[in-house]
C-alpha cells in the first residue's frame, strides 16, 4: 500500500508540465561522518506567492537496494506518514525559507545507510522541476576514537607533575624567605658585635702605648 502511495505521488509530479520553475542544488556532493548532522539544500525560482500552500515537495533517497522517502510536503504542509521509517524524527526544515525559494533539510544522527543519491522534486504554480545531490556518510573510526581518548591519563600525570614542581618551588621560596627574615638578622647582629669589640680594642691601644712611654721616661 505504501509503495502504491509513492507511485501515485510520482505520477502526480510527472503529470505536471515543467513550466518556468528552476530547481538547483547548492552543493552536488556532501561528505559527513556517522552520528553527525548535515543540511541538504535546494533553491527554486521564481519564489512562491505570499502563501506556500501552492508548494509541493517530494524528496527521496535512491540507492541500489531501495528507494526511501526523505521528505514530503503537500500544499505547504508536511506529510510525515509518507516519510520512510529510516528518517523518522531525524529531518527538520524551515517553513519560512520556502517563501524565499529555498528548501533546507537538516538530517541529524547520520547513518552509513543514509549514503546515496537524493532526488528532490518541487512543484509550484509556476511548474515543476527536480535536481539531485549525493551524500556519503563514513563510519566512525574506532581506532581513531580510542587514540583520542587514551592520552587523557598521560595528560593528567603531566598536570600532576607540573603541580608538584610548582609546589616544590613555592616551598623553597618560602624557606629562603624564612632564612632571610629570621636567621640572617641574628648573624648580622653577631658580626656587628664582633666588629664593635675589635674597634674598642683598637681605640684603647694608643693610650696604653703613650702611658708606657711616659713611665719609662720618668724612670730615667
Amino acid at each position: 500500500m505504501k509503495m502504491i502511495f509513492r507511485i501515485l505521488l510520482l505520477i502526480s509530479f510527472i503529470s505536471c508540465f515543467s513550466g518556468s520553475l528552476l530547481v538547483n542544488v547548492t552543493q552536488t556532493h556532501y561528505q559527513a561522518e556517522q552520528n553527525h548532522s548535515i543540511t541538504l539544500e535546494w533553491t527554486f525560482t521564481p519564489k512562491p506567492d505570499v502563501s506556500i500552500t501552492s508548494v509541493y515537495i517530494f524528496c527521496q533517497l535512491v540507492t541500489d537496494l531501495r528507494v526511501s522517502v526523505l521528505f514530503h510536503l503537500h500544499e505547504g504542509v508536511e506529510v510525515s506518514k509518507s516519510q520512510d521509517q529510516q528518517f523518522s524524527g531525524r529531518v527538520q526544515f524551515d517553513r519560512d525559507e520556502l517563501r524565499e525559494g529555498r528548501l533546507r533539510l537538516q538530517v541529524s544522527r547520520l547513518r552509513t545507510d543514509d549514503s546515496g543519491r537524493y532526488d528532490c522534486d518541487i512543484r509550484t504554480s509556476d511548474g515543476w522541476n527536480t535536481d539531485v545531490c549525493r551524500l556519503n556518510v563514513t563510519a566512525v573510526d574506532q581506532h581513531k576514537a580510542q587514540t583520542t581518548v587514551s592520552p587523557e591519563p598521560e595528560n593528567w600525570r603531566r598536570i600532576g607533575l607540573y603541580v608538584a614542581l610548582v609546589l616544590t618551588a613555592a616551598a623553597l621560596f618560602v624557606c629562603v624567605l624564612l632564612f632571610s627574615f629570621f636567621l640572617c638578622p641574628n648573624r648580622i647582629k653577631l658580626i656587628r658585635t664582633k666588629l664593635h669589640k675589635v674597634a674598642s680594642k683598637t681605640r684603647k691601644r694608643p693610650y696604653t702605648s703613650i702611658k708606657l712611654q711616659v713611665t719609662n721616661f720618668t724612670n730615667k
